[in-house]
């Protein structure tokens, strides 16, 4: 199994100032091409979430998955000025896709 099959906990530091990228981000080769090009839904909701924020988010965990602790992880990766925004949001993605059903958000505003 991957370190990527199930979310990491996160500190509220983490939350704050985006926590340790070796850890909680997957590198590039790791990653679909369809993520790194901004093909799926998944893409569209990180976007959304990155650049107007969510009202609403859904989406229900895969079995085993914990929502909290899997939302903490995507939102560190976010928070982190570490990596290009181009693979935090293919990792955000590919991470959701693998925790979560199905992309159900709706966009504040």
């Amino acid at each position: 199994m991957s370190s990527f099959e199930k979310p990491q906990t996160v500190s509220v530091s983490d939350l704050t100032f985006g926590g340790d990228m070796k850890i909680l981000l997957p590198p590039l080769d790791l990653i679909p091409k369809e993520f790194q090009e901004s093909r799926t839904d998944w893409n569209k909701l990180i976007t959304t979430w990155f650049f107007q924020g969510l009202s609403s988010f859904d989406c229900k965990p895969k079995p085993g998955i914990d929502r909290k602790q899997a939302m903490g992880h995507v939102k560190a990766i976010l928070g982190s000025w570490e990596p290009r925004h181009e693979h935090k949001e293919a990792a955000c993605a590919w991470l959701l896709s693998k925790w979560f059903e199905e992309p159900i958000y709706t966009a504040k505003g």
